[in-house]
């Protein structure tokens, strides 16, 4: 089990286009997550949420603050859904999946994973004959394949008609109460925060601070009740106006 403490003093990039400006992406930033709690961070498009979860995962170094994670003499292992599914197009989804192990691969949890993501019947078959649903199901495989203490997953039904999302979401769901982990979910779709979130995190536009911390009491057996969704939805934004803004 691993907890994640952040505390970015600051975090500045160099722009693409023009080395001569700078970004100021985010400005003291500081939260907790628990072990095992499912927390989602919703902010505007370009806000650093996807800089936020790179520097986690360690992909991106180069900022002012600190990041730790679980205890000190234990490196915790960290899965990551990209918002691009990133599957091998030379290799089955079964392939794809066992691209993640150094050793032999588990065949028992790849099978019992492939079922409850129920893609067991297309196990076999190439990415390129995957829906984009599917294939986002697959890299969700992949990453809770290595049971990682931390899932980090960046908007990871973005361009999901809304039945598929709604699906897929549903399937997460059921997944992750089978194999809790520590999630970190970037999503600018407050209805899918709702439906998946022990906690939202609002954050601002850049610099990137927290604006709100809210915690979702809906029982997890009453989130496929879209009503209980759209209350909740309704409360939040009433209760908390300056959030608005922000979705």
């Amino acid at each position: 089990m691993s907890d994640i403490r952040i505390n970015i003093n600051n975090k500045t990039y160099v722009l693409e286009h023009d080395s001569a400006q700078t970004h100021h992406a985010i400005a003291e930033l500081d939260f907790s997550v628990h072990p095992h709690q499912f927390v989602c961070l919703v902010g505007p498009s370009g806000c650093g949420k996807t800089t936020l979860l790179n520097m986690i995962a360690g992909l991106d170094k180069h900022y002012d603050g600190e990041i730790s994670m679980g205890r000190p003499e234990h490196v915790p292992t960290i899965g990551y859904v990209f918002q691009n599914p990133r599957l091998l197009p030379w290799h089955t989804v079964r392939q794809n999946i066992e691209l993640v192990f150094a050793d032999r691969a588990p065949a028992t949890l790849i099978n019992n994973l492939l079922e409850s993501m129920q893609l067991l019947e297309a196990q076999h078959q190439y990415p390129e004959r995957l829906s984009l649903g599917m294939q986002r199901r697959v890299a969700i495989i992949r990453a809770f394949a290595i049971d990682p203490d931390i899932l980090l997953m960046d908007e990871p039904f973005v361009s999901l008609d809304a039945p598929t999302a709604r699906q897929v979401r549903s399937l997460l769901s059921s997944l992750w109460r089978q194999r809790p982990h520590t999630v970190l979910f970037v999503t600018h779709d407050l209805r899918e925060a709702i439906a998946l979130a022990d906690r939202l995190i609002f954050l601002s536009p850049s610099p990137m601070r927290i604006v709100s911390d809210i915690q979702v009491d809906i029982a997890r057996d009453q989130r496929h009740d879209e009503s209980q969704i759209e209350a909740f939805r309704e409360r939040l934004l009433g209760n908390h106006p300056e959030i608005s803004g922000l979705l």
